[in-house]
């Protein structure tokens, strides 16, 4: 493992003998993710293409049989336990801990044979920044609980699925299922094509010289569950009035012959969801090509489009991207990550010109509370996967 996945579960694993005795009997990490393009598009039915990335999430287990889950987050320094049983439900003052009664009830449903667990939680994913701590949680925990249960070869995509029905059910945010598909399925070197209707996936290897920076704009993300469901909401409407199972079934032609009688601001939403889908698929070719000047354009696109049709970037965000895509020039872009207001901002160029662009922003660009911003280099990481007990720290 490298040197912060041992830090962070050697933390996991001290956190576990602390709270609950002894040691655990499976170890499980999964990343946090960037999307590099496609933001909105999953629950429309569309195309994305997000890379898992280095950092994520890691937990500790051990089976109980008396159908109790005790979790110890150890990044907030809580505690919670709940009854694995059909009472299971969301509960108000134990909001971290809805994700794990979630999975628990998702996997529950799904046939996993759950009788309980003990859990320690940590991870090095930068809090309020977009890049999907709440799946990595999901993953990680899901597949300790399948291990435990005997079920560690569970489908990915079947493992996905319950981390959605837990955001849905438990979280209460009506996320669409890429977050969750890329934490299960990432492959080490290479982003993820992910066709969100038939949930099938495709490696997309970037180029050799490729590099991707992730810089937290310094805004955490605020609203954005309420924001999130209503702009799905809107697309939702969006579709019925242009007769379509989703956005997805819509080009650009047909968006513009059926406008008549949508209101502005639906309109908008949808030119936002059918446009990105394309530029999902039209990155893909650059990307395999090694064409920066047209991913540079591509990205520009894609971040205009979140904030003039999907109006879903704040004012950091975007003098952030203008920045980047200053300093990066025509060998790459920038754009908005995530599902907005706030977070982070991913950009891919050659690997050649990273540190004369992180030293322009660190030079130009201040967080709202006059604090450099906090930068990340990433290669695409692997998904989810079980740490075998020879790789755990001493």
């Amino acid at each position: 493992m490298c040197t912060t996945v041992t830090d962070n579960a050697n933390r996991v694993l001290t956190a576990f003998g602390t709270h609950f005795g002894g040691q655990p009997e499976v170890l499980v990490r999964a990343p946090g993710r960037v999307n590099l393009i496609g933001e909105h598009t999953d629950y429309n039915d569309g195309f994305a293409l997000p890379m898992a990335i280095s950092k994520g999430t890691i937990v500790a287990a051990r089976v109980r049989n008396d159908n109790l889950f005790r979790v110890f987050a150890d990044d907030l320094n809580e505690s919670s336990a709940f009854a694995g049983d059909a009472t299971l439900a969301p509960e108000p003052a134990q909001t971290s801990s809805n994700y794990l009664r979630g999975m628990v009830a998702a996997l529950k449903q799904a046939g996993v044979p759950l009788t309980g667990a003990d859990l320690a939680i940590g991870g090095d994913l930068p809090m309020g920044a977009g890049l999907s701590s709440s799946a990595a949680l999901e993953m990680a925990a899901g597949l300790a609980l399948a291990a435990l249960a005997g079920a560690d070869d569970i489908n990915r995509t079947q493992l996905a699925l319950a981390g959605q029905q837990a955001e849905h059910d438990f979280a209460g945010c009506q996320c669409g299922i890429m977050d969750q598909l890329v934490s299960a399925w990432g492959q080490a070197g290479a982003a993820l094509l992910i066709d969100c209707r038939t949930l099938a996936t495709r490696p997309v290897t970037l180029p050799g010289n490729a590099a991707v920076m992730i810089v937290h704009s310094g805004v955490s993300r605020g609203l954005v569950d309420g924001e999130y469901n209503l702009r799905r909401a809107q697309c939702a409407a969006a579709a019925a009035h242009y007769k379509v199972e989703a956005l997805r079934d819509l080009d650009e032609v047909g968006l513009l012959a059926g406008q008549a009688g949508l209101d502005d601001t639906s309109f908008r939403r949808a030119r936002h969801v059918v446009s990105e889908s394309a530029r999902v698929l039209a990155t893909v070719t650059a990307l395999e090509a090694g064409d920066y000047g047209t991913l540079g354009q591509l990205m520009a696109a894609s971040h205009a489009s979140m904030r003039d049709d999907f109006a879903i970037t704040v004012p950091a965000i975007d003098q952030l991207v203008a920045l980047l895509q200053d300093a990066i020039g025509t060998r790459g872009g920038a754009r908005m990550t995530g599902g907005g207001f706030g977070g982070a901002v991913v950009a891919i160029m050659p690997d050649t010109v990273v540190q004369r662009v992180q030293d322009t922003l660190l030079a130009t660009y201040r967080t709202p509370d006059g604090k450099p911003p906090f930068v990340m280099i990433e290669q695409p990481s692997a998904g989810a996967a079980l740490i075998g007990r020879e790789h755990w720290p001493v």
